[in-house]
């Protein structure tokens, strides 16, 4: 089973976007040599700690700071843009990288009404996901007689497409047109075992694909101990409390109690959201990978782990790399 990363290029308290760009190259890096099959970053915007807004630039970047792990979006919020200029960004990139590029789309809008009016785009653009969508895959295809737009560079390219989701719509999408699919679990599990049973369930063999491929995302937080890996989460914690009530800012640095940080009001939500979670000492972190894919026998896995620290993020990525590639 191929086990890859999330990442948001977090911006963390005391530091920087530069600095955080600088933390996503240096972790891509070392997740090539550590069997990572792919190192994903997703468009968010008007979020200061978060520095991957730019998403294909970003991904520009660190392809060309790796050498064989896979690059991508995880993903783009495709009603941002018009289909013809993610073909070309993504043509683009492909031509540059080969077959390293890989092309997540979300229909979220990444951010709030605010942003859609400043991006000068409209929330009624999701109704058309759907053909938008099969638009931008076939831009990456062959020529069309008949077809006046072309992405110059994108055709033929064939970049892979993938559908992301939270809920069943992406699912009930990704089966309909053969796609693979990759739940948003690490922040949204309400819908998962639904979601998963409906895409296996529905999914039609099609030009664009002919068997399912699920992914499911999984925050991964591993340290040499149980609680040192519970104090490395309370940085994740306090920033998705401070999401939900309106005030996200930088990643802050992990707190003693967590209880103190975040308002009782919020806690029950923020461990619900953040429950498809393997946190702890390798040992514990191992029991908890495999009991969420025995649960969902994912065909491939995506690791999300915001930790404070760049050090201890490596290590976190490195011991689960280990369990991953170890499992029988």
């Amino acid at each position: 089973m191929q086990f890859s990363i999330l990442d948001l290029a977090v911006v963390a308290e005391g530091s920087d976007a530069r600095q955080a760009i600088a933390n996503s190259v240096a972790l891509a890096q070392a997740a090539e040599g550590w069997g990572y099959h792919r190192f994903w970053l997703a468009e968010h915007h008007n979020m200061p700690g978060i520095a991957s807004a730019a998403t294909s630039v970003l991904i520009n970047h660190v392809a060309s700071h790796t050498k064989s792990i896979r690059v991508g979006a995880g993903g783009v919020m495709l009603p941002n843009h018009a289909p013809l200029a993610i073909a070309e960004q993504f043509g683009t990139l492909a031509t540059i990288h080969g077959d390293r590029i890989d092309l997540g789309l979300g229909r979220a809008p990444g951010g709030d009404g605010a942003v859609m009016h400043a991006l000068r785009r409209g929330m009624s653009r999701n109704d058309d996901f759907p053909n938008e969508v099969i638009e931008l895959i076939r831009y990456f295809g062959p020529a069309q007689p008949g077809v006046q737009v072309a992405a110059h560079p994108g055709q033929n390219t064939n970049v892979p497409v993938w559908i992301l989701g939270s809920s069943l719509y992406g699912a009930s999408l990704a089966a309909a047109l053969g796609l693979p699919y990759s739940f948003a679990s690490h922040f949204a599990p309400g819908d998962l075992d639904q979601a998963v049973q409906l895409y296996r369930e529905r999914f039609q063999d099609t030009a664009f694909g002919s068997s399912p491929r699920f992914m499911l995302a999984v925050n991964v937080i591993a340290a040499d101990t149980d609680a040192e890996a519970q104090r490395l989460r309370t940085s994740q914690m306090i920033s998705f409390a401070r999401l939900r009530l309106g005030s996200p800012g930088l990643l802050p640095a992990p707190v003693d109690d967590v209880h103190e940080a975040i308002p009782a009001s919020v806690m029950g939500s923020v461990q619900q959201a953040l429950s498809v979670s393997a946190v702890g000492a390798p040992e514990t972190v191992a029991a908890r990978l495999d009991e969420l894919i025995a649960r969902y026998a994912p065909d491939e896995l995506i690791l999300v782990g915001n930790i404070y620290d760049p050090a201890a993020r490596h290590r976190s990525f490195a011991i689960a790399a280990e369990i991953l590639r170890n499992r029988p």
